[in-house]
């Protein structure tokens, strides 16, 4: 019964009126206007009633003429003149006639006093029609401006401009997200499993003198699942988590987001144990120093100086635990980061290899895939992709199955998925010309045989000519055979190798060079760069670094200012250029030796568009059996230490070439 009642109101206070108040505001200020109009009449004045005293109780309204008619007549005794209107009484009192004035007209009154007939003037205003003429604009503006600020309060938060009430703005829940659903961080989660041990049995700390971390911060590339951790943190823990976005604090008003910092860590006391977490907390946390002498934004500093008073406010067994999470953990206030504050930076970096296994397995739980996917295989060739993206890959794979009107997602949608998520959307419809087509053929082909035959490059996944993306008219996919954390000196020559395989083919076997290999040697140059200025790689500086970077997650450097002479960065650019020319002319050799395998890899491509990399290698294989030439697709320890050597004899010869001016 109660539950009806309950029904009821709320669909009362579902109506038509209370969900459109300025439309109710209208339609209640014409009713108003027109019962007004009734009431205080067209200028008559009323329908019935008196009139200088007489009984007259009946009005008739008549013409101007017909007046004028009367009054020659003499059938009216008394006349009144208004601004608008007039009005005359019969003869007998027995009538009240009424008229419009007709402006302009000084005839009637001439006519009146010929006729001698009693006139006089009258107001057809009074006190409350004039005070209410100048009250209902006003009335109509309050209640306009009134409507508008109620909606700007649900927008911004409540109170008055949405100042000092944030509960709109924090998602409080207790999530269902689970240790076993985050995969692929597990260093990250064993840095916080202490906190839902704490949250869970706060008195097992308490009692040895054991003081938790107030915050933790999750640091990590976008996509990581930072959010995601914690979330999990209070699955695990079973405590209201209150989250909120560092941004959400920030408003036009000085002070806002400081009494929102303030309701917020309220709330979470209220409510402890419990967990708040401040996601992208570099909005509000960014170093003061950052403005320079003359300050930064008075509104984010009042936020941040709160925040960190808030922090202070309550003691280590307080069991309120603080998680924020940041991809530029290198920007935030240093006070932000001291002890007793956020004690713990937790990375929550890219996963590796069985990360990504698990991670694919966590995100096919609820996918119907076929027993010829093979998750490791795909998880080789997603190195360097963050959980998202493997979330957006298994996507991406279900829905092009489903595009097919298949039963389960097979290996092959899971390739194109990738292929999707490394070199974008294929365009189907993009006609290359057939000139175009054949060098696009012959550049991609160059970079496959110099990935195959070259020590330390990482292997061919697969070949195409179907342009993807905003710029690629081709592409060679390359699979590394194990997750790498740092790179030699030989497999940075190898990449270097690989890149300027396109343009030696382009010039081997087109006779003419295009832009296509623009990026290829950008990045190549970029790479022996940083072997002269960041790896002390050359002779030229030795050990010295030349030029520092700062590293971010959001993946771009900030590059420090030059700290060499002009005459280093003359050696620097003459070492760079010669070391160029000396391995495009290794891989134009290369690509000339292997001239066959080259128009084998072509003659496939310009009939499938697409080869695997075992179809690459079977055709390099066979070439070099043909030839009698010893194989250099599969190579062992002993070759790598031969390309060692020679690249430090290459790098020492250049370096003496420079010395003596030559």
């Amino acid at each position: 019964m109660a539950k009806n009642e309950n029904n009821n109101n709320n669909n009362n206070n579902n109506n038509f009126f209370n969900q459109n108040p300025l439309i109710t505001f209208a339609i209640f200020s014409v009713v108003v206007i027109l019962l007004f109009k009734v009431m205080v009449g067209d200028g008559a004045g009323m329908t019935s009633g008196t009139m200088g005293g007489n009984g007259a109780t009946k009005v008739e309204k008549i013409d101007y003429s017909e007046l004028k008619s009367l009054v020659k007549d003499k059938s009216v005794k008394k006349v009144e003149i208004g601004q608008s209107y007039i009005k005359a009484v019969s003869s007998d009192g027995s009538k009240i006639y009424t008229t419009r004035v007709i402006k302009g007209d000084p005839e009637l009154v001439k006519l009146l006093d010929k006729e001698k007939i009693e006139y006089t003037g009258f107001s057809e205003t009074n006190w409350f029609t004039d005070m209410f003429g100048w009250l209902f604009p006003f009335l109509i503006i309050i209640a306009i401006w009134m409507f508008f600020a109620g909606r700007m309060q649900k927008s911004m938060g409540g109170g008055l401009l949405g100042m000092g009430n944030s509960k709109k703005l924090i998602s409080s829940e207790k999530p269902d997200t689970k240790f076993e659903d985050v995969a692929g961080v597990e260093e990250a989660k064993e840095e916080v499993q202490e906190i839902v041990d704490f949250l869970k049995y706060p008195g097992r700390y308490v009692e040895i003198g054991a003081k938790i971390p107030k915050g933790v911060l999750l640091v990590g590339s976008p996509g990581t699942g930072k959010t995601l951790l914690a979330k999990a943190v209070a699955g695990e823990a079973e405590v209201p988590f209150f989250s909120v976005s560092g941004s959400s604090f920030i408003e036009m008003f000085v002070g806002v987001g400081a009494a929102r910092v303030r309701d917020l860590f309220e709330q979470a006391k209220k409510d402890a144990p419990s967990i708040i977490f401040i996601d992208e907390i570099d909005a509000i946390g960014k170093s003061r120093a950052s403005g320079g002498p003359m300050g930064g934004n008075d509104e984010r500093e009042q936020t941040l100086n709160q925040l960190l008073a808030e922090m202070d406010g309550f003691g280590t067994n307080t069991p309120v635990i603080i998680l924020a999470a940041t991809n530029r953990p290198e920007i935030l206030d240093q006070a932000l980061l001291r002890p007793g504050r956020f004690d713990r930076q937790v990375l929550v970096d890219k996963p590796d290899f069985e990360g990504r296994v698990k991670i694919l397995k966590v995100h096919v739980k609820n996918v119907k895939i076929d027993d010829d996917v093979d998750l490791e295989e795909i998880a080789r060739l997603t190195a360097g992709l963050a959980g998202a993206d493997l979330a957006n890959v298994i996507n991406e794979g279900a829905l092009l199955a489903g595009r097919k009107s298949q039963k389960t997602v097979k290996q092959q949608d899971m390739f194109e998925a990738v292929e999707r998520a490394l070199a974008g959307l294929a365009k189907k419809s993009r006609r290359i010309n057939p000139k175009e087509k054949k060098i696009v053929a012959y550049h991609e082909s160059g970079h496959a045989l110099m990935a195959e035959t070259t020590d330390g490059a990482k292997k061919v996944s697969k070949v195409s000519i179907v342009p993807r993306g905003l710029a690629a008219l081709g592409y060679t996919l390359n699979k590394p055979e194990e997750d790498k954390f740092m790179m030699q000196m030989h497999e940075l020559w190898a990449e270097v190798d690989v890149l300027l395989g396109g343009r030696a083919a382009e010039r081997v076997f087109i006779g003419e060079i295009s832009t296509g290999a623009g990026n290829d040697l950008e990045r190549a140059t970029d790479i022996i760069k940083s072997m002269v200025q960041t790896y002390g790689m050359t002779d030229i500086a030795g050990l010295m670094v030349l030029e520092k970077s700062r590293q971010s997650f959001l993946g771009t450097g900030q590059q420090a200012s030059r700290e060499y002479s002009d005459k280093m960065a003359q050696e620097m650019d003459d070492f760079i250029k010669q070391s160029l020319d000396e391995r495009y002319a290794a891989v134009v050799a290369r690509l000339e030796e292997y001239r066959d395998a080259i128009e084998g890899m072509v003659a496939l491509l310009y009939e499938k568009e697409n080869i695997t990399g075992d179809e690459v290698r079977k055709i390099i294989i066979d070439f070099e059996k043909a030839n009698n030439i010893k194989s250099k697709v599969v190579e062992g320890a002993e070759t790598i230490e031969e390309e060692l050597k020679e690249d430090a004899n290459m790098s020492k010869t250049i370096t003496n070439e420079l010395d003596n001016g030559q």
